[in-house]
Parts: C-alpha cells; sequence; structure tokens
C-alpha cells in the first residue's frame, strides 16, 4: 500500500521562518472521511440506546482506518 501524501506540497510556517510540508498522508485523509461518514449515519448505535451496545471513539476510529486501509488496496488493484 502505497501512502502517499493527501494534498501537494504546503507551506507551514515555523519557529525559522517557513518550510515545504507533505501535509496529512492519504490514509489519514481516508480515515478522516470515513469517520465522517461512520460518525454521521444515523444507522450509527447511539451509546446511550437503551439494550445497544457502547460504541467507543477506539471503535469508530478502528473501523476508519480499516476502510483506509481497504481504500489503499483498491487503488493498487
Amino acid at each position: 500500500m502505497k501512502n502517499e501524501p493527501a494534498f501537494a506540497n504546503q507551506l507551514e510556517r515555523n519557529r525559522d521562518g517557513f518550510a515545504i510540508s507533505g501535509g496529512m498522508t492519504l490514509r489519514d485523509y481516508f480515515a478522516a472521511k470515513a469517520m465522517q461518514g461512520l460518525i454521521a449515519s444515523p444507522r450509527m448505535p447511539s451509546p446511550a440506546a437503551q439494550g445497544g451496545f457502547d460504541v467507543t471513539d477506539v471503535m469508530v476510529a478502528d473501523l476508519s482506518y480499516k476502510m483506509a486501509d481497504a481504500m489503499l488496496k483498491a487503488r493498487q488493484e
């Protein structure tokens, strides 16, 4: 899986002036988009739901990165 930068080089300010950075990785970008969809989904169980199960932030983050990894793998096929 190639995990390149999600965006072209960015100019970032640091204490010495400016430096070029690759920004967030494509994996992080895909995971953020997946997490956004999971959290926004009306089918996402609520931790407060009666008789439901607790969906923790760790569970959502783990699933988001699994989805991101699948997207990176699909790009190479």
